[in-house]
Parts: structure tokens; sequence; C-alpha cells
């Protein structure tokens, strides 16, 4: 049972985006028990096809994929008409202030570290209803 605290993290149209298939669904599973409606892909160019349709409000990108990496894939997003204003948070392996600032120069919104921390994702969720993410 949801308290209502939990009412600001759920709800939310988000597409998890990591070429790890493992954990994509297990990202993607996390935020479904928290009350979203979560789709998972496991490329670039795959997320730019479901984005268009699906319409999400929020988008996990992992940062390291081959071909088309969380960078260019964010900028491209960014550049279509329904991802201009949506929430991009970055996914990596890397934290460090650089690594953070890189992100945001790239277009996302906030920066998550592998593995996620659950109280972390939760305030970024909250922070995306404000636009307030870091």
């Amino acid at each position: 049972m949801n308290s209502p605290e939990d009412k600001e993290t759920t709800g939310r149209r988000i597409l998890v985006v990591d070429d790890n298939v493992d954990a994509a669904t297990t990202l993607a599973l996390l935020l479904r028990l928290m009350g979203n409606e979560v789709q998972a892909c496991f490329g670039g160019r795959e997320a730019l096809e479901i984005g268009r349709d699906l319409r999400p409000q929020v988008i996990v990108l992992d940062i390291a994929m081959p071909n088309l990496d969380g960078y260019e894939t964010c900028q491209l997003i960014r550049k279509q008409p329904w991802g201009a204003d949506i929430t991009l948070i970055a996914l990596s392996g890397y934290g460090q202030e650089e690594d953070r600032r890189h992100s945001l120069k790239a277009g996302f919104d906030g920066h998550l570290v592998k593995p996620v921390d659950l109280e972390a994702l939760q305030e970024m969720l909250e922070g995306a209803r404000n636009k307030e993410v870091r």
C-alpha cells in the first residue's frame, strides 16, 4: 500500500534504456512496483523509436552503450518535439563531479550512479514533477 508520500513518485510513464538487459529489466520492475507505467529497451536508437510512441515523462538512460551512447541519445531526444521538456536521468558507473557535469552539459536533468540507490531515484522522480532534478 502506498503512503501519501509515495504518491509524488508514482504514476509516471517512464522509459528505462540500458544495453544490459538484466539491469534494464530490474530497474523497470522496481519502477513498476512504485506504481509507474514503465517500458524498458536496450539501445539508443530503440529509445528514440519507443519514445516517439510512448511519450514518456521520464527517461532513465545508461551512458555507456554501444553504437549510440547515452550522451548522443540524450542530445537526439532533446531535439525531438516530444523530448524537449521531459526529464532525462543519466545512469552511469561513474559518479565523479566531472561525470555529473558532462551529463548536465549533454542535456540530462540528473545523474544516478550504478547500482541505483532507490532513495536517490525516488528523490529524482519527486523532482521530475517540478523539473528540479539534480
